[in-house]
């Protein structure tokens, strides 16, 4: 039987990791749809061989074969694991972890073998990475919480952002190319619709109108201008209709599978105050420091 996991991930990865999961297939290929999220994903097929998933800007189907088990990490923008390459040479590319990585990713997939169980599997994976991350020279400082004023539910716009980091658009745009994979337009509208989806499983109203719920108002609560503008950024990113995708409910995930994990920082943000964009001259708490 076909199952999927999903949870928060260990304490001292929550900075820089936005889910966790666990994925099992039954007696039949599963046809997985990963829609783009503004981060990176690595799968590690238990047995197999572990891949990185770059930034997506439109959907990619994967065939998972039947009775198989795959532990993920999905992590938050701007945030990647310490790579030998930058993120925008490895947008919409599916890539061997081993051929990327070299040697550490052999040791680490010897590990999984010695797991026992796919729960062990995923906290060796998450040791791993942290240990990965206090070696290396950390993330951009700026990129991080830029990425979260990009977040949907305060409209920020691309040029005032770039002022406010005491940056030009050009190199507010190269930073985030390196470390994000995509310009910081096309991840703000990437988080747009990524802020829809929690609404949709939740069921959630629109804000600040009496009586409103629905598509159409969840539409305009987003940011976008109509329902019409919704529905062609769904198919430019999921390649299906909002009905489709969501099974033809506002209130559930076609697929059955629980994201309330990976939703949950989207539903978070949405009942903050606007984000204070931090300057040049604040520095980013890497993963494991205890402070967030």
């Amino acid at each position: 039987m076909d199952s999927y996991v999903e949870r928060p991930p260990s304490p001292g990865l929550a900075g820089v990791v936005r889910t966790v999961w666990i994925q099992r297939t039954g007696d039949l290929p599963y046809v997985q749809r990963h829609l783009p999220t503004g981060g990176v994903e690595l799968h590690f097929p238990l047995g197999g061989t572990p891949q990185l998933v770059g930034p997506l800007t439109g959907p990619q189907v994967e065939v998972i074969p039947a009775r198989t088990t795959v532990v993920g990490v999905r992590f938050r923008p701007g945030t990647a694991p310490p790579l030998p390459t930058m993120l925008d040479d490895l947008v919409d590319q599916r890539v061997s972890l081993a051929a990327l990585c070299g040697g550490s990713v052999d040791r680490l997939v010897a590990e999984l073998a010695g797991a026992g169980t796919p729960e062990r599997a995923l906290l060796v994976v998450q040791d791993h990475i942290l240990r990965e991350f206090r070696r290396s020279a950390g993330l951009d400082p700026l990129v991080p919480r830029a990425v979260r004023a990009l977040m949907p539910w305060h409209p920020v716009t691309i040029d005032a952002l770039a002022a406010r980091l005491a940056l030009s658009e050009s190199q507010l745009r190269r930073r985030f190319l390196h470390a994000v994979g995509m310009s910081p337009k096309v991840l703000q509208r990437t988080l747009r619709f990524q802020g829809f989806l929690p609404l949709a499983q939740a069921g959630t109203t629109a804000r600040g109108r009496s009586g409103a719920d629905g598509m159409a108002e969840l539409a305009v609560d987003l940011g976008y201008a109509d329902q019409a503008h919704l529905g062609r950024e769904c198919r430019r990113l999921t390649g299906l209709t909002p009905g489709r995708l969501l099974g033809g409910d506002l209130d559930r995930c076609a697929c059955g599978h629980d994201h309330s994990a990976s939703y949950r920082p989207f539903l978070a943000d949405r009942r903050r105050p606007p984000l204070r964009v931090l300057t040049v001259r604040d520095s980013f708490k890497t993963p494991g420091s205890g402070r967030s």
